[in-house]
C-alpha cells in the first residue's frame, strides 16, 4: 500500500510539473514574443506597431515568418522595410487574416488579409501552403487566434 501512494503521488507531481511546463495561451502577439524563432517577425510588428492590435480580442490568423525566412531576405529588403513603415506594416499585414483558421479548416481557397489584399492557401493532405510559403509548424494556439509559423515572408502586393 505504501509502495502504491508513493507512486501515485509521484504520478501526481509529474502531472503537475508537465501541465506547469506548457505555458497557458497568449494572444498572438504574445505567442509570437514567446516564439524563439519568431523574433525577427516581433521586432518588425512592434516596429510597426501592430502589437497592440494582436493583441485585440480577434480572432486573427497569422502566417508568421521564421527568422530563417527573413533571413533569405536579401539584407537592403528588410533595411528597406524598416525605413518605409507604411510598406512594413503593408507586409506585415498581408500574413494576418480575420477569423481563426486552423490547419483542418484550410483548403484550397483564397481569403481576405487584414489589409484586404487576397492570400491563396492551399491543402495537400496535411501539407498547407499559403502563396508560395510552406506551413512549417501548424496551429499554435493563442487567446485570440492561431499562428502558423511559414517557411517564407510572404510578397504583399503593392498598392
Amino acid at each position: 500500500m505504501k509502495h502504491l501512494r508513493t507512486v501515485l503521488t509521484c504520478l501526481a507531481v509529474a502531472g503537475l510539473a508537465a501541465c506547469a511546463s506548457q505555458p497557458a495561451p497568449v494572444s498572438v502577439a504574445d505567442t509570437i514574443a514567446r516564439t524563439p524563432n519568431l523574433t525577427t517577425l516581433n521586432t518588425l510588428i512592434v516596429q510597426a506597431g501592430m502589437g497592440e492590435a494582436l493583441k485585440a480580442q480577434g480572432p486573427f490568423t497569422v502566417f508568421a515568418p521564421s527568422n530563417d525566412a527573413f533571413k533569405a531576405l536579401p539584407p537592403a529588403a528588410l533595411a528597406e522595410l524598416g525605413k518605409d513603415p507604411a510598406r512594413l506594416k503593408a507586409v506585415l499585414s498581408y500574413h494576418v487574416v480575420p477569423g481563426k483558421l486552423n490547419s483542418t479548416d484550410i483548403k484550397n481557397m483564397t481569403v481576405k488579409t487584414i489589409g484586404g489584399a487576397d492570400l491563396s492557401l492551399a491543402k495537400a493532405g496535411e501539407f498547407v501552403t499559403v502563396d508560395d510559403a510552406a506551413v512549417q509548424t501548424p496551429d499554435v494556439a493563442a487567446t485570440n487566434g492561431v499562428v502558423h509559423v511559414i517557411d517564407q515572408v510572404l510578397n504583399a502586393p503593392r498598392r
